[in-house]
């Protein structure tokens, strides 16, 4: 029998989900492809700075725990606002699963903003999304912090696939599950999407308007980022090479063989590891933002399928951005974020009313967790005057 909670004049499944899982008895069928092109937010040579700005031989940096970073504080929590599991379906019969971050001040009689955020590309809802969905919280805002599909505790099969569209709907889902909410008012719903995430919120605003509000922080365009690489590094012969390895690896998985993946965050570091391979482990691969799902294995966190991975090759978010006009967009950069490219392109295509945030200081993944430099105060206004009766 299900554990199920009623309050706030809704049913919440308590149970955990039942889903397939990927453990440590299937890695047989790990392969980890390190390639020229990850499409997911992290480093490879691809993504690298410019050759000018690295330097290949410099001692390998000792490892970071969270103790030793400032304002790190990716699983901070509060007792301000109740925290409560939920799921819902996307368009595609596909279970979705979150946390539902309800004040504690909120009055439940009347309508209320909500925000939906989105985790990082390759995380999860414990990494950066349920941080920010708690802050909010703390600030009044009712939130829900999500999985995508194919990661966490969301459905799909395989695990860690990539799937742009179905990424997109999710949001779209949220949005469902919020508007049907006694204590939500549907016609102040805005979204927030971190890293890929913000991509994604991107393409799915597009399409639907009730979406009113929409920010980013530290966005990466995930077809821009697959396609070119950072600061266009990669060429066409070596994006080509990328797509037939994928296509070739279809037949040995549609035959049986194993499953590969590629991409991610790396492993352990050496004297030859790059500044931003660097950046994302130290958040990734230490106490200080690891998180592996229930059922999965650290060998498979971050690492999408080589399969799925070039889907992100069609994907192109920014395409008709001006079309969300008059819906305000937000973009929060760091000034030293090797993604910070994306924000200043999806600023440029974006219409008014729009915004530009670039944190002094700041890198891509300090925006993840580091609440001293997190601008809070910007996100608060945002979603304040836009999200307003």
């Amino acid at each position: 029998m299900l554990n199920k909670d009623v309050r706030y004049g809704f049913v919440i499944d308590m149970a955990p989900l039942n889903k397939p899982t990927h453990t440590e008895n299937s890695m047989k069928h790990l392969v980890l492809i390190p390639t020229l092109l990850i499409g997911a937010t992290y480093a490879t040579v691809a993504f690298a700075l410019d050759k000018t700005h690295v330097s290949r031989k410099s001692p390998q940096a000792p490892v970071q725990q969270s103790a030793v970073v400032e304002g790190a504080d990716n699983f901070y929590k509060s007792d301000k606002a109740l925290v409560q599991k939920v799921t819902f379906k996307n368009q595609y019969n596909m279970q979705v699963a979150g946390n539902l971050f309800i004040p504690k001040t909120l009055d439940q009689n009347a309508k209320n903003p909500a925000i939906i955020v989105g985790h990082p590309m390759g995380a999860v809802k414990e990494q950066s999304a349920n941080l920010y969905a708690q802050k909010l919280a703390d600030q009044g805002f009712v939130t829900l912090s999500l999985d995508l599909s194919f990661w966490g505790e969301s459905e799909g099969q395989p695990r860690n696939v990539v799937s742009p569209d179905i990424y997109a709907e999710d949001f779209s889902a949220a949005v469902d599950f919020l508007g049907t909410r006694t204590f939500v008012d549907r016609n102040r719903i805005g979204v927030l999407g971190i890293c890929g995430s913000g991509s994604f919120v991107i393409s799915a605003a597009k399409i639907d308007p009730r979406m009113k509000a929409i920010a980013t922080v530290s966005m990466y365009d995930m077809g821009a980022a697959s396609r070119n690489g950072l600061r266009h590094s990669t060429t066409l012969e070596q994006r080509k090479k990328a797509i037939a390895e994928a296509a070739e690896q279809r037949y040995a998985q549609f035959t049986g063989g194993e499953t590969k993946y590629t991409g991610g965050t790396v492993h352990e570091l050496n004297e030859n590891s790059t500044p931003i391979e660097r950046e994302f482990y130290d958040f990734y691969r230490t106490p200080r933002g690891e998180h592996t799902p229930k059922g999965s294995s650290p060998k498979l966190t971050t690492h999408p399928t080589l399969t799925s991975n070039v889907k992100f090759m069609n994907f192109y978010p920014f395409d008709d951005i001006e079309t969300i006009s008059p819906r305000p967009m937000l973009f929060i950069t760091g000034d030293n974020a090797h993604s910070r490219e994306f924000s200043e392109d999806a600023y440029k295509r974006a219409a008014e009313p729009k915004d530009l945030y670039i944190v002094p200081n700041a890198g891509h993944v300090d925006l993840y967790d580091r609440v001293n430099l997190i601008p809070w105060d910007k996100l608060q206004s945002f979603f304040n005057q836009h999200l307003s009766r």
